[in-house]
C-alpha cells in the first residue's frame, strides 16, 4: 500500500538516472535541479513526475493522489481495470515517479503502533514506479485553507509483494521500473504491453534497510 517514499535529486543522483535510463532533454535535469537533500513525499504532497512529450522527457510537479475514495487520496491501484484508472492507462497518461526507497509499516509490529520500514535497491541507485497522471478540479487544501483549482495529478501501479517485501508487508509492492527496457516498455507500449510489467520486482532487485540505518 505504500504511501510514503523518498526521492533525491542531487547531481550524482541525477547523473545517475540519465546513465542508467537514457533519458535526456535538459528541460528533465534543469526541473529537478537543485535538489540536494531527500524529500519524503506523503499523499497530497507535491513530487516530480516525469512524462514523454512530442519524444522528449518533461519533470513537473504534481500532487500524488488521485480522486478521493472514503476520506482518501487514491495514491496507487493493483487493479488499473476499474473505472477510476482504466481510463488513464493510455501512453499519454504514463509517467515515472522518482524514487529513491520506499516505506511500508511492518505487519510484524503491534497494531496502533506499527513502524514503518524502508526498501532500496541494494546498489543505492534510484528508480521509477510505474505512474499514471491525470487532470482533475477540486479542493486539495485543507478545512481551513481550502485551495480550489485544476490540478494535475499522479498515482501508481502496485503488484503482488516479492520476497524481500512479502514477511514485512504481505499484501503489495509497487511496481518498480529499473532498466531503459522497462521504461520504454511502460512510456511506449500499447496498454496491453505496459501492464505486463504489473509484476513483482526480482528478488535481488530490492533490499530491506537495517532498522538502525533507516536514519541515515
Amino acid at each position: 500500500m505504500c504511501n510514503l517514499y523518498e526521492y533525491e535529486m542531487t547531481p550524482e543522483m541525477m547523473a545517475s538516472i540519465k546513465r542508467h535510463f537514457t533519458l535526456v532533454g535538459t528541460a528533465y535535469l534543469d526541473a529537478l535541479r537543485g535538489r540536494n537533500s531527500a524529500v519524503k513525499v506523503y499523499p497530497n504532497r507535491e513530487a516530480p513526475v516525469i512524462r514523454r512529450v512530442d519524444g522528449e522527457y518533461r519533470a513537473e510537479e504534481m500532487r500524488w493522489g488521485f480522486t478521493p475514495w472514503k476520506g482518501n487520496w487514491l495514491t496507487n491501484t493493483r487493479d488499473p481495470a476499474l473505472k477510476t484508472w482504466r481510463d488513464w492507462l493510455g501512453a499519454e497518461h504514463r509517467c515515472l515517479v522518482p524514487v529513491r526507497r520506499f516505506a511500508e509499516y511492518d505487519d510484524n509490529t503491534p497494531k496502533g503502533s506499527k513502524v514503518l520500514r524502508w526498501f532500496e535497491r541494494p546498489n543505492g541507485e534510484p528508480f521509477f514506479f510505474a505512474g499514471l497522471w491525470r487532470p482533475w478540479s477540486g479542493d486539495r487544501g485543507t478545512k481551513a485553507a481550502p485551495d480550489v483549482r485544476d490540478w494535475r495529478v499522479f498515482s501508481f501501479l502496485t503488484t503482488e509483494a516479492n520476497a524481500v517485501v512479502a514477511p514485512i508487508h504481505k499484501k503489495a509492492m509497487p511496481v518498480m521500473l529499473t532498466t531503459a527496457a522497462d521504461i520504454e516498455q511502460w512510456l511506449g507500449g500499447s496498454t496491453e504491453e505496459a501492464l505486463q510489467l504489473q509484476k513483482p520486482a526480482n528478488d535481488d532487485a530490492l533490499t530491506l534497510i537495517p532498522l538502525d540505518d533507516e536514519a541515515a
